[in-house]
């Protein structure tokens, strides 16, 4: 749907569950981001469960939390990489919809975009990601197992 939108180079879409969608794109312009994270909302997959949106970079794997996860925490600025969108299309069965909405018939909710991307104007300025290979990664785990609580990888 998002390609049948126009936004080119996605690399790849994931619903986490109904209410948090990924997207993974190769920027292209300034606003690409934002294009995307903005169609995503009113694509079928997010139209009425729909709470959250990401946008990330293609270095990041939107089937993976823990990459998303780590995206968000290193790309988003919070007071200019959010937007909150209010009186989208949802349905009664949100169940952080209040009563009174629901007995109003007014089945609207608002919702959030992150930006997780590297900011499109310094893009080819930002910071390296500096990280072992996996097998690096599993071999250090391994020699240390007993002696160093490592999280999973």
């Amino acid at each position: 749907q998002l390609e049948s939108a126009g936004i080119q180079d996605i690399v790849g879409v994931y619903n986490h569950t109904s209410y948090l969608t990924v997207i993974s794109i190769n920027q292209r312009y300034a606003g690409h981001a934002k294009q995307a994270g903005l169609a995503a909302l009113s694509c079928a997959a997010s139209a009425r469960h729909g709470r959250y949106v990401v946008v990330v970079d293609e270095d990041i794997d939107p089937t993976n939390q823990k990459e998303v996860l780590w995206a968000m925490m290193t790309r988003v600025d919070p007071p200019t990489d959010i937007d909150i969108i209010d009186g989208c299309w949802s349905t009664p069965l949100d169940p952080r919809m209040p009563p009174e909405k629901r007995e109003n018939r007014d089945h609207t909710n608002g919702r959030a975009i992150f930006y997780a991307v590297r900011p499109f104007a310094w893009r080819d300025k930002y910071p390296k990601v500096s990280r072992s290979s996996r097998a690096l990664r599993e071999k250090t785990i391994a020699k240390f197992k007993g002696i160093i609580p490592f999280p999973a990888t």
